[in-house]
């Protein structure tokens, strides 16, 4: 198992407020978590910041070796609802942090086990030999819109609305995430990203770039993709193979 990660502040934002983590929780255990800030220069970097260390922390903490599904399903979930406690408490704190906010995805993998979480629009990405797929659905106006086939996924690329979430980490006292499970063969990917990368960078370039060259290189290659095209946002890939 391999992971690499990259995340750039883009051509526009003035700030990072995206965050990411990659951890080697055991034998056989990988953590990958991304969270995109929102609310402001201030708040959204405390936001994604503060989401992304309560999580990784509280995997860390619970995580044990040869863990059943219905464990691991139970620990990330619980990792989900402390990090949003611990955000929407820290926008309690001050009227700078009021309304502040994150996205979160994580992969957490056992052996080629993956078990995916997210709340709000970052994404995973399965990526095979010949294909992408969306693994997460976006909590998002747009998203909903596309899940009821209102509009098509191209259509939501230029939606006006199309930056406006449902559903985030912090924003209230209590949250839902949605979960996810796969099995991996040997040379397959998963792919995190916040918002700035999926919106400027379509599946087939991100499979042309995951199948050619070393890892770290591919987000990086990603990201410049994004930058290219002028990358408004700040863009994050996290990168796992198995």
């Amino acid at each position: 198992m391999e992971i690499w990660g990259a995340t750039d502040q883009g051509m526009v934002r003035k700030q990072n407020q995206d965050y990411y983590r990659c951890h080697n929780v055991g034998k056989g255990q990988f953590l990958a978590v991304v969270c995109d800030g929102m609310g402001g220069a201030k708040s959204g970097d405390v936001a994604s910041r503060l989401a992304s260390d309560v999580f990784q922390k509280d995997v860390l903490h619970s995580v044990t070796a040869h863990m059943t599904q219905q464990e691991i399903v139970k620990m990330l979930v619980s990792a989900v609802r402390n990090a949003n406690r611990a955000v929407y408490e820290q926008s309690l704190l001050s009227p700078d942090f009021t309304g502040m906010g994150t996205t979160l995805v994580s992969v957490f993998l056992q052996d080629n086990e993956a078990y995916i979480v997210n709340v709000g629009d970052s994404r995973c990405y399965y990526v095979g030999n010949d294909s992408v797929s969306q693994i997460t659905e976006d909590h998002s106006v747009v998203g909903l819109m596309v899940a009821r086939g209102q509009i098509t996924e191209e259509e939501a690329q230029t939606h006006p609305n199309k930056n406006l979430i449902t559903r985030a980490i912090g924003t209230e006292e209590h949250v839902e995430c949605d979960c996810f499970y796969l099995e991996l063969e040997k040379g397959e990917h998963l792919l995190l990203c916040s918002d700035g990368l999926s919106n400027l960078v379509s599946r087939p370039e991100i499979l042309y770039e995951v199948s050619h060259g070393d890892g770290s290189d591919c987000c990086m290659r990603l990201i410049d993709i994004a930058k290219s095209r002028g990358a408004p946002d700040n863009v994050t890939v996290v990168l796992m193979r198995y």
